[in-house]
């Protein structure tokens, strides 16, 4: 092996080991044409040279005789397409033993594994790019669905306004029916607004906005929602055991859209024929809210990624919605400090908030 190997063509480089007094300066270049280098890039083969002198083929080289080496050893480097790199080569002014099996097959081996490094490096460059392509991607159409969400809000609420104008001035029971039809559809298209732009907020960095306020009958707050289901839905039996007897800071607006997001989802996935029960208590400075409902189990599978958006429903039941009401009730759980967590088994199956009362 060569004693001293030397690297001939290292263009702009900071420093130069130079054991063999070869001349290369830092920066300075030699000219390919001028090396047996650029007699590989044409073959492409392997070249070893024991003793220059000595060589049938090399004997009177005019490379050898430009730098003034006796012993020479070369391989490509070819990357993962196919395509040529350059040469990994090693040069002495004295003779050595370079063209073997052992010392060949080494050459080739550190030559593969630069390749592989540059590939890699190729293949990591190129994936950072279409990363950064993608999220710059993704954040526009995030903030594309927030605008449009935002904008929608105006001719629903002048739509609302509209009908809430045509009541006060009509007693037709058949008007008024399909009047509080509209009305209906008008409230569950601004929900899914206030949940895409929830959602919006959530994945660009926002969170859910709060308003805190120290609530001392958060109970009959909790109770407006259940009694807004109760009138939606009087067929289902929703049953409440709510035992709140100390002050909670919450955003009760947030707090209620949680509890709805629950209850919804409880008798969506339910047993119809089985009650809802939800509770609620204020226990060692914690406040705990729960939703439970009977029916089928959600799959273990499936509760790892119960509370990410799009979600589809665990019992294959058609989906209502966008599939972003558990997400955004999490959502809403982790801006108050607290944890929602779902817990299924065949006998029930059950959502609990714990988050700090004060």
């Amino acid at each position: 092996m060569p004693r001293s190997p030397a690297s001939p063509a290292i263009a702009g480089s900071r420093a130069t080991l130079d054991s063999i007094d070869f001349g290369l300066k830092p920066g300075d270049e030699l000219k390919v044409e001028t090396t047996i280098c650029h007699e590989i890039r044409q073959h492409q083969e392997t070249v070893a040279i024991d003793h220059v002198e000595e060589s049938a083929v090399y004997c009177g080289h005019p490379t050898a005789a430009m730098y003034g080496f006796q012993s020479y050893i070369s391989t490509p480097i070819f990357l993962e397409d196919g395509s040529f790199f350059g040469t990994l080569c090693a040069i002495d002014p004295l003779p050595a033993k370079v063209d073997n099996p052992q010392v060949i097959g080494m050459f080739k081996l550190f030559a593969e594994l630069i390749a592989r490094h540059l590939d890699a490096d190729r293949r990591m460059v190129a994936n950072e790019q279409t990363l950064s392509e993608q999220f710059a991607l993704s954040e526009l159409r995030e903030r594309f669905v927030g605008v449009l969400g935002h904008d929608l809000r105006n001719p629903l609420a002048s739509l609302q306004a509209g009908i809430k104008m045509i009541r006060r001035r009509t007693e037709d029971e058949g008007t008024l029916k399909i009047l509080m039809m509209m009305q209906n559809s008008i409230d569950r298209m601004l929900g899914l607004v206030g949940n895409v732009m929830d959602l919006t907020r959530g994945r660009l960095g926002g969170g859910i906005k709060l308003e805190i306020k120290e609530i001392d009958s958060l109970q009959s707050d909790l109770m407006q929602v259940v009694d807004e289901f109760r009138s939606a839905a009087p067929e289902r039996m929703i049953l409440t055991d709510l035992h709140v007897t100390s002050p909670v800071k919450v955003d009760k607006i947030r707090l209620g859209q949680l509890l709805s997001n629950l209850v919804g989802n409880a008798l969506a996935h339910g047993d119809p024929d089985r009650e809802v029960r939800v509770e609620a208590k204020t226990r060692d400075g914690q406040f705990e809210l729960a939703v439970e409902n009977h029916g089928t189990p959600i799959p273990a599978e499936v509760l790892p990624r119960l509370f990410e958006p799009f979600s589809q429903s665990a019992d294959n039941a058609p989906q209502v919605g966008l599939g972003l009401g558990l997400y955004i009730a999490s959502e809403i759980a982790k801006a108050h400090g607290g944890q929602l967590n779902a817990h299924s088994t065949p006998e029930k199956t059950r959502f609990t908030l714990t988050m700090p009362a004060a």
